[in-house]
């Protein structure tokens, strides 16, 4: 995997993964940015959020479940001194969808978590504290 970072002025920079996609990263006004996008941390937070709903995703879908729609709400905190890492990450899913069983999306948010995705397994060990939980939502 490789993505490179150009420097875009100020305190923006274009983030380009392996796979030729883009993102505009940015700063706030405070340190010198224009506020044009989402701020490095910000990126990683987002990241993990991905990791683990394309986790969570797949295993419903291979367990047959009627999954119309999943969101996951991850809030933060970080540490008050340089350098302010994450210490601890709370990913809640709101999982919808026709009849779904509530053992298969309770298993699929725990098999994310503690063997599939990289990002959040890689926190962890890291230090970072993380929680998961979930709702389900029938669909219309």
């Amino acid at each position: 995997m490789k993505a490179t970072i150009d420097w875009s002025g100020d305190a923006s920079f274009k983030a380009t993964s392996g796979t030729g996609h883009t993102v505009q990263m940015d700063g706030p006004p405070d340190h010198g940015g224009r506020d044009l996008g989402p701020r490095p941390m910000e990126m990683l937070l987002m990241g993990l959020g991905g990791c683990s709903s394309f986790d969570v995703m797949s295993i419903l879908q291979k367990s047959r479940q009627d999954v119309t729609d999943c969101r996951a709400e991850l809030e933060a905190e970080r540490a008050d001194a340089v350098p302010a890492v994450f210490t601890r990450i709370h990913l809640h899913f709101i999982v919808t969808g026709r009849s779904l069983k509530e053992n298969q999306v309770k298993r699929a948010v725990a098999l994310s978590a503690e063997k599939y995705c990289s990002a959040s397994i890689m926190l962890e060990k890291a230090g970072v504290e993380i929680t998961h939980d979930y709702e389900i939502r029938e669909a219309d």
